[in-house]
């Protein structure tokens, strides 16, 4: 982080230099709607094999292509920096969470003035741009201040939504509008419906002349669970037979509909729980109830998101703009643990059919659903269909610079620039192969490299590496690291470089409240400037 936070209109000048000529008014150019969900498993949405109703969802996944292994960095503002900047989380400066600056390269805990956001680069090249919803990407001791990392101090025309991490939807904190903090709510206020409402208002205000970018960035689903009372029973009934005919019954759907191998068989990972996973009928009466609840408001959250989402697509049929409109929507991580043994057993069939949870980089940290589809029926090659090709949230913003007909930058801030190592997805979403490559994963010494089918992969640095062969193990149960040192010291070998590279080190193993409290103890002054 440098001294230079706020983007002046020096620094928006600068970024004129390498806009397309033309761009501004062009409606050739398509608008862009990125969704982005929160803490949701990969198997939640219908159109990934879940029993959650999201028929506005499915229909962009039947109408476009579902990618089958899309990965995230496995927790909420390290994907939203790799997301808006189209780097690995630490070279952007959040390789941990916005709770503290660390002040040191990747640990700064807000987004790097070093690169051009999204947004900045869309505005640039003559697009308008908004933002509903979480940011994340401001360290919390500049949330009384602006400091430069506020949404339309990053490039978005305009911005309703919380910068934080977490808190109730129903007195979310802090909100603003634009630069306005907003602390009054109405008596029917609802975080979710505020986010849909937002958007649609920028939709409908939006000028018919230029190209839209608008970043809709829900909490949904992530923990506190609450939704409106009629909406979680309306799902309650659903739960009633249990996780484990559930979860047999998402893994089956998955297989049918090609998700994936159907010679595949359900994993039951021992490993998460102990070395005994518990069976439903097993649960007292109490535990069972409280699941049921849980996964039914969790239930309920979604669909209350997915019907935004409707009004959302609604909004540009209305403006006469959805046929020139790509939607794009993804999960920042996998379901989470946090909340004890039943969020847990929820999260373990949330991210069916993969292993482990947030924050953590096995599959069931790391893995999401990636749908992406065009209004316009004829651009959909791969209508209905997956990609199988591997991706990540890196990739995210050069697939939309390519779609924008945009360039990235030769230099920003007055810093000459390296391409960045996100990869356009056009390719795969036209039905054709990515370029091989190696895609590297970090989150609070949770390590991880996925390298030509191989994934070598720890839950901390202290623990040892687990070798898996994704071809023939996708679900990691089997550890080969005993029968290939070989392979296990070269994965590890590209791991240290890239980790050295991205400034990874050094691990810093404090729990959350001691590590806070450390680093504000070092540091007193939490701004996110020197």
């Amino acid at each position: 982080m440098t001294n230079k936070i706020l983007l002046s209109s020096v620094a928006l000048a600068s970024m004129a230099q390498f806009a397309a000529a033309g761009n501004a008014g062009d409606q050739t150019h398509p608008n862009i709607i990125l969704i982005l969900c929160d803490d949701m498993g990969f198997s939640d949405l219908g159109c990934y094999g879940g029993e959650v109703q999201t028929p506005n969802i499915d229909f962009l996944a039947t109408n476009g292509v579902r990618f089958s292994q899309f990965k995230n960095t496995g927790r909420s503002c390290p994907s939203r920096a790799a997301l808006m900047t189209g780097r690995y989380q630490h070279e952007a400066g959040m390789g941990w969470m916005t709770a503290v600056d660390e002040h040191r390269p990747g640990y700064r805990g807000q987004i790097s003035t070093d690169f051009p956001t999204i947004a900045e680069i869309l505005k640039a090249n003559g697009y308008a741009t908004y933002m509903s919803g979480k940011w994340h990407l401001t360290v919390e001791g500049a949330f009384e201040k602006p400091n430069g990392s506020y949404p339309t101090q990053r490039g978005f025309d305009k911005y309703y939504g919380c910068l934080s991490g977490g808190g109730s939807y129903y007195t979310p904190t802090p909100v603003y509008s634009n630069m306005k903090r907003i602390t009054q709510f109405p008596d029917d206020f609802y975080y979710t419906t505020a986010i849909t409402d937002s958007a649609v208002s920028f939709i409908r205000s939006h000028p018919a002349d230029l190209p839209m970018f608008m970043y809709l960035a829900h909490y949904a689903p992530h923990r506190p669970l609450q939704a409106p009372k009629e909406r979680v029973e309306s799902c309650r009934q659903r739960y009633k037979v249990g996780y484990d005919i559930l979860r047999q019954q998402r893994f089956d759907r998955q297989k049918e509909m090609g998700l994936i191998n159907a010679g595949d068989t359900l994993p039951i990972h021992q490993k998460e729980f102990e070395g005994k996973r518990p069976a439903w009928t097993s649960l007292t009466p109490e535990q069972q109830e409280a699941w049921i609840t849980d996964m039914a408001t969790y239930a309920a959250m979604i669909e209350i998101m997915d019907d935004g989402i409707g009004e959302v697509i609604a909004a540009t049929k209305e403006k006469g703009i959805y046929d020139n409109t790509i939607f794009l929507f993804m999960s920042d991580n996998g379901a989470t643990r946090e909340g004890g043994f039943i969020a847990q057993l929820q999260a373990d069939l949330s991210n069916t059919p993969y292993r482990d949870y947030k924050a953590l980089c096995f599959q069931g940290g790391t893995s999401a659903p990636f749908i992406v589809t065009y209004g316009d029926p004829q651009k959909n090659v791969l209508k209905g269909k997956f990609s199988r090709e591997f991706s990540h949230i890196i990739d995210v913003m050069p697939t939309c610079l390519e779609m924008a007909s945009a360039k990235y930058p030769k230099q920003f801030n007055n810093k000459k620039l390296h391409t960045t190592e996100g990869e356009s997805l056009l390719p795969a979403i036209q039905n054709r192969k990515l370029a091989s490559r190696d895609l590297f994963f970090e989150h609070n010494t949770s390590c991880a490299i996925i390298s030509d089918g191989w994934k070598l992969v720890r839950d901390n640095a202290k623990h040892p590496w687990e070798l898996i062969d994704l071809t023939t193990d996708p679900f990691e149960e089997n550890d080969q690291a005993a029968l290939f040192p070989e392979k296990v010291k070269a994965l590890e070998n590209k791991w240290n470089r890239w980790a050295e590279e991205k400034h990874v080190f050094p691990f810093e193993y404090r729990p959350w409240g001691e590590r806070v409290k450390y680093y504000k103890s070092l540091y007193p002054n939490q701004s996110g400037k020197e």
